[in-house]
């Protein structure tokens, strides 16, 4: 199977280099990742600048080709499909990761790791999100994870992706003796509250630091947070079709009478 995979945290990651390792042993793996990181980025593209692309001709992490690029994580799945890799290099599957910190809840509408994925599904390829629930970052710390995300591949080969959607992949840093099992999860609402600091900084100036707290929810929720917390691998199906069908009617029903809606 052809494999792309990136990330937001760039290419010198060692949660894209340890999956990169580990998928290779089984299929062909394509890199195309950010030269730097690109953490909270969002969905943007890069318009209004020129995109670099650099092809890695020696690469150490066991792909058999790699890019860097001067772009965002949805550039580099868009570019990757569109224009750098060949016909017969196309992927099978996107995956966008290993990142280091969850993305979990609402804060993925923040998450490059998460829109990296979802440019994969906008493009017709199956796509998966995988994040290592934690801030650690070494190499050991992803192995198990990896090593997961391989497993998990054999066990889709029979599942049919269903179109604008992805699979958001959080997993515990945890012993695999120690993880509780998976859960098939909803999104939770927030993980922290966006609470700011003011400060003052040596001049006089005021500046702001956001900080918020962590947010308590039940344990018992069905949630990608909850199922963290009790120490399960979290897989929420995920999908970026945002039209709210079920309000249409209402809406046509309060603003589309008198002719309001009609123009000529």
């Amino acid at each position: 199977m052809n494999i792309l995979i990136s990330n937001d945290d760039g290419i010198a990651a060692n949660g894209l280099r340890v999956l990169t390792e580990e998928l290779s042993k089984k299929h062909d793996v394509y890199v195309v990742a950010p030269d730097r990181e690109r953490s909270a980025a969002g969905h943007s593209l890069t318009l209004h600048t020129p995109l670099r692309v650099e092809e890695l001709e020696h690469n150490n992490i066991g792909a058999k080709r790699a890019w860097v690029t001067t772009g965002t994580p949805g550039d580099c799945v868009k570019i990757a499909i569109n224009a750098i890799l060949d016909k017969e290099e196309q992927p099978d599957i996107v995956i966008s990761g290993i990142n280091h910190g969850p993305n979990l809840g609402a804060d993925i509408l923040y998450s490059g790791t998460v829109s990296c994925a979802m440019e994969g599904a906008m493009l017709g390829v199956p796509s998966i999100a995988v994040s290592l629930a934690s801030m650690q970052m070494e190499y050991d710390d992803f192995q198990f994870t990896a090593s997961f995300v391989s497993s998990l591949l054999d066990r889709l080969k029979d599942f049919k992706f269903p179109p604008k959607s992805i699979l958001n992949v959080n997993v515990p840093l945890l012993h695999k003796e120690d993880i509780a099992g998976i859960a098939i999860t909803e999104l939770g609402k927030k993980m922290f509250t966006d609470n700011y600091e003011k400060r003052i900084d040596p001049r006089g100036k005021v500046y702001y630091w956001m900080a918020g707290k962590l947010i308590k929810e039940p344990s018992g929720a069905n949630t990608d947070i909850a199922a963290v917390i009790n120490n399960k691998i979290s897989i929420t199906p995920v999908t970026y079709e945002m039209t709210r069908k079920e309000t249409m009617s209402d809406l046509n029903k309060v603003l589309c009478t008198k002719d309001f809606c009609n123009w000529h």
